[in-house]
């Protein structure tokens, strides 16, 4: 019951660190799950969960590889192999020998070759870390890749590295042949072993899938076993269960992209069971080290054989020789590919260098590595200086995290105002992003139960943007209008056309046509002269009111009234054929020139196409509503997402941010006041 109740308090740690994010977000997620773990430990002094770095590495870094390998960009990983390679391999290997050496002679009391492990395990990024810390900034798409690739890889080498530098302290015995080939073996069989295994996972699912077993709790369930088996399978035959579920990852990639009938309902149903999946598992990976980094911390201050201000230094010039060992050997790998492809490689500047430079976080593949390290030595002697080893592990990981998240923003030129003209265009660019995030949202849970009320939501929201993106552009306003006006009376025209199609078929009666030429021609009216347009209006509706009055004191009312609903259903379907040839034959005349305004016009046809689809399903109003209301409340929920992701990445600044919300709250606050009055 205590373990339970641990869990439950972490995952509410969790959740508690989103929302203090969400009112401080210059700060990173991570640093803020980190402090509240540690927090945690100083409130409840005796609680303890130890760090048992095999279950975590199975716990937790197998399914984030497993999702990372998933969704990686293979094309373009795959054009950068050669950088990635360099950093993932190359680097991890440089590092462990010259930063090795600094350590031991910085402290003469870790050996050689345990300082070379402290430097291995140092070694390698944490993709997980450097994911959170970049979200918040613009990052070139060349330099995330680079990242993301460097951080899928450079963990087995890191810990291959680690391993035999542990070993060759422990046993006094070091072979460099040995060593180069158990990593060539433990590096490739992997990969082997991961893509073959994940390989046959797809065949079993396909097989389920032929049997006529379509369960999505079944397909799910196997999704999510999948990373945890491959990972365990891969680590009982001595491979890399790390490069083994990055492989099945990008091989269920693969099958995912050629699947001729992808299952729908799986996709969706998969997606958000791993969002949230990832949600905790990222969330905990950071709450957890946070938890440890206070026993590490405590065990270094408390004894009376470290000098405290000493180690602290020991932190600082180890992790400043990190940063200025990665910043050399990534401005002169970058700089010697420039030099031989000119063509083919972008010239190095020292901004992306220093950005990805200041991205090499380290996290908590580092520390629970560093946990691995064994007490004693083949003799039975204590392990030399691990207590201290474990805590410059630490430190260094705070040390890089704290770093990444001051620098980067600064590396990674955050928006800053510069003049009211320029805050103008960056908030309405801002808001027409709010707009699509909101169309994007409901378009993806459109069904046919939805779908009149969903192009009714959308239409709305199109017609914003468009409206939006005349503004921002150097248009004249009449010449807007005019070509409003033109697009409007193109689509009548082709409405007229199809009436024309369906007298010369004779498909409908002369006195049908007439009433729809006189339906087209009030809104040709509509369009030339609105005051005109509302004055036929009026009189229309009196002449109705007084033929319907006139209709009910005659004689045989009540079947002149039955011919009248028959012809107006009939009159309500040939509407909705013009329509909806009327919307064709603008997208078959929509070019760059006229995108926008065409976009515009069509919006409003679609939500004319919603009503009198809504008319002529006769008693679904209701439910309509109930939809539309459902939707746009989505929609609006959608627009606060989007504006906290473009402030959280630095696209927009906090006034503007600000503003927008208070548009939003200001909309939603009509529209409720609107739907209430129409209850």
């Amino acid at each position: 019951m205590e373990f339970f109740l641990v869990v439950l308090l972490l995952l509410a740690v969790i959740g508690f660190s989103n929302v203090l994010n969400h009112f401080i977000p210059f700060v990173p997620v991570p640093l803020v799950q980190v402090a509240l773990g540690a927090t945690f430990v100083a409130f409840l002094p005796n609680l303890h969960i130890p760090m048992e770095p095999e279950l975590f590495f199975v716990l937790f870094i197998a399914p984030l590889l497993f999702n990372d390998g998933r969704n990686v960009p293979r094309a373009a990983l795959w054009k950068m192999r050669n950088q990635i390679l360099l950093l993932a391999l190359g680097l991890v290997f440089v590092t462990v020998f010259a930063i090795g050496g600094f350590i031991h002679w910085l402290i003469p009391s870790i050996p050689l070759p345990a300082a070379f492990a402290l430097a291995a395990i140092l070694s390698p990024t944490d993709v997980v870390a450097v994911g959170a810390v970049s979200s918040r900034v613009s990052l070139n798409k060349r330099i995330m890749h680079l990242l993301e690739g460097e951080g899928l890889m450079n963990d087995a080498s890191g810990l291959v590295a680690f391993k035999f530098a542990v070993a060759a302290t422990v046993t006094g015995v070091f072979s460099l042949g040995e060593a180069v080939w158990s990593f060539l073996v433990i590096a490739i069989g992997g990969f082997a072993i991961g893509a073959v295994l994940a390989f046959a996972v797809i065949r079993v699912r396909v097989f389920i899938r032929r049997l006529g077993m379509e369960d999505v709790t079944v397909h799910m369930l196997i999704q999510i076993l999948t990373p945890f088996l491959i990972y365990l399978a891969a680590e009982h035959v001595h491979v890399s269960g790390i490069l083994a579920v990055v492989a099945a990852g990008i091989v269920h990639a693969i099958e995912r992209d050629r699947e001729q009938s992808p299952a729908v309902q799986l996709q969706v149903v998969s997606k958000s069971t791993w969002t949230v999946i990832l949600y905790i598992l990222n969330g905990l990976v950071f709450v957890l080290l946070g938890l440890q980094v206070p026993l590490v911390l405590n065990e270094i201050f408390q004894s009376p054989l470290f000098n405290n201000v000493k180690v602290i230094t020991y932190i600082f010039l180890i992790g400043s020789a990190l940063f200025l060992l990665r910043f050399i050997w990534v401005y002169f790998s970058w700089w010697g590919g420039w030099t031989l492809r000119k063509q083919q490689v972008e010239r190095p500047s020292l901004r992306s260098v220093g950005i990805v430079t200041i991205s090499g976080v380290r996290g908590a593949v580092t520390l629970a590595g560093a946990f691995t390290i064994p007490y004693t030595l083949a003799d039975g002697s204590p392990f030399p200086e691990r207590a201290l080893i474990v805590f410059i592990a630490a430190g260094v990981i705070l040390m890089t995290l704290t770093t990444a998240s001051i620098v980067l923003p600064i590396l990674a030129k955050p928006v800053r105002e510069k003049g009211e003209e320029n805050k103008e265009k960056l908030e309405k660019s801002a808001f027409i992003q709010t707009q699509k995030a909101a169309i994007r949202a409901i378009r993806e849970v459109i069904d046919e139960e939805n779908r009149e009320a969903a192009l009714a939501v959308i239409a709305t929201y199109n017609r914003t943007i468009s409206e939006l993106i005349f503004e921002s552009d150097e248009t004249d306003s009449s010449e807007w209008e005019k070509e409003k006006a033109d697009t409007r009376l193109r689509a009548l025209g082709a409405e007229a056309q199809y009436l024309g199609k369906l007298i010369k078929e004779k498909r409908i009666s002369k006195e049908m046509a007439y009433l729809l030429q006189e339906y087209i021609h009030r809104r040709e009216i509509a369009v030339i002269n609105r005051l005109r347009y509302k004055m036929l209006i009026f009189w229309t509706l009196l002449r109705r009111s007084v033929l319907q009055l006139i209709q009910v004191l005659l004689p045989g009312s009540q079947e002149r009234r039955k011919r009248q609903r028959t012809k107006y259903k009939k009159m309500l379907e040939l509407k909705i054929e013009m329509v909806e040839y009327a919307v064709e034959v603008l997208k078959n005349e929509m070019n760059a020139n006229n995108k926008n305004v065409s976009f515009l016009v069509m919006g409003e046809y679609n939500q004319l196409l919603a009503k009198l689809k809504l008319i002529r399903n006769n008693g679904t109003s209701k439910n309509f509503t109930r939809l539309g209301r459902e939707l746009q409340v989505k929609a609006f929920q959608a627009e606060r997402d989007e504006v906290q992701s473009l402030y959280e990445r630095g696209k927009i600044t906090l006034d503007i941010t600000r503003k927008i919300r208070q548009q939003i709250n200001i909309r939603e606050t009509y529209w409720i006041g609107e739907n209430n009055l129409n209850v």
